[in-house]
């Protein structure tokens, strides 16, 4: 539904997206990760027309994605709500009337018997609906941000942009409207890419998820398998893996386990079967939306690991040799 190709851009002489190249998908939730400056931020604002880009090509369901082409440009737009960290709403206008901001801009009477039924529909679905003239000073941050994505539906949007929406909340507020987000996705369909550096964002909502660093992508995939068994080293950085941590004496074999494989006792079995020990010294487990996935390194002698490894294959665990 979007494609970006090749798509590179320059603030003066620094160039912030190096040969962008990713493909989302019709109806899921993307997510683009990375430290502060990979350039999360400046290829969402290309991909909707608020930043231009120098070369390549951004396309929506076909359609090029140009800043030069002024009445295309704004009819592209309207297919996409943008939910910023900040809210962006204005104080001296209510709930209704924030939402309603889109609707003027259109032309759209917010007033109307069709309008007021849409507005009042999304703050229920937003869970507003006891806040219709409360302004935003009386709000919590949870309830803008919950404003700020009714606001974003207004117009019947096919994609949905978040730019660092939830960077702003606590950990549970960060909860509630990931789960909010999730539930649009689902019944209405919309695609939603999401911009963050928190892992927890895309943990619990992303199906992919690419990863930025330095204007560049590291690595395009489902987050669990990026997250787990990293294969890039900045990646291993920005999760802080312990794997710098390990016993320098023997060897290290990382076993990684997901679905069904959390529940099998493979460790006590090896150890039983093997007639050996191993010294678990590194392990953790992550909660990807419905299932837990993990992976631990166990430190045994040289001479024990061909005998492991043949065991862990016959066991259809994934496994790597951690230097």
């Amino acid at each position: 539904m979007i494609q970006i190709k090749n798509v590179k851009k320059s603030f003066k002489n620094t160039e912030v997206l190096k040969d962008i190249s990713i493909e989302i998908e019709k109806g899921e939730i993307f997510g683009i990760i990375g430290q502060s400056g990979a350039g999360k931020s400046t290829l969402l604002r290309c991909v909707n027309g608020l930043e231009s880009y120098d070369d390549g090509q951004i396309l929506v369901e076909g359609q090029k994605v140009d800043i030069k082409d002024k009445q295309s440009l704004r009819l592209l737009q309207k297919r996409m709500g943008m939910i910023f960290q900040g809210f962006n709403l204005l104080e001296r206008l209510d709930v209704y009337q924030n939402v309603a901001l889109p609707m003027k801009f259109w032309g759209i009477n917010p007033r109307s018997a069709e309008s007021k039924e849409k507005i009042l529909k999304l703050l229920k679905l937003v869970g507003l609906e006891n806040k219709v003239h409360a302004k935003p000073r009386e709000l919590s941050g949870g309830q803008k941000q919950r404003v700020a994505i009714a606001r974003a539906l207004v117009l019947d949007p096919e994609f949905l942009l978040c730019d660092e929406a939830t960077s702003a909340l606590d950990p549970e507020i960060t909860r509630e409207i990931l789960a909010l987000l999730q539930k649009i996705n689902k019944e209405l369909g919309i695609t939603i890419v999401v911009v963050t550096h928190q892992m927890e964002v895309v943990k619990q909502i992303c199906q992919r998820v690419a990863f930025l660093s330095g204007g560049r992508v590291l690595a395009v995939g489902r987050p669990e398998k990026l997250f787990i068994w990293p294969e890039e080293r900045e990646i291993r950085d920005f999760l802080r893996e312990e794997s710098d941590k390990l016993p320098t004496n023997g060897v290290n074999l990382k076993l990684f386990f997901f679905g069904e494989g959390n529940q099998r006792p493979i460790v006590t079995q090896m150890a039983q079967e093997l007639h050996t020990d191993f010294n678990i010294c590194w392990a953790k487990l992550e909660d990807f939306r419905e299932d837990v996935y993990g992976s631990l390194v166990l430190n045994m002698e040289e001479k024990d690991l061909e005998r492991a490894c043949a065991f862990l294959d016959s066991k259809n665990v994934t496994w790597e040799v951690v230097r």
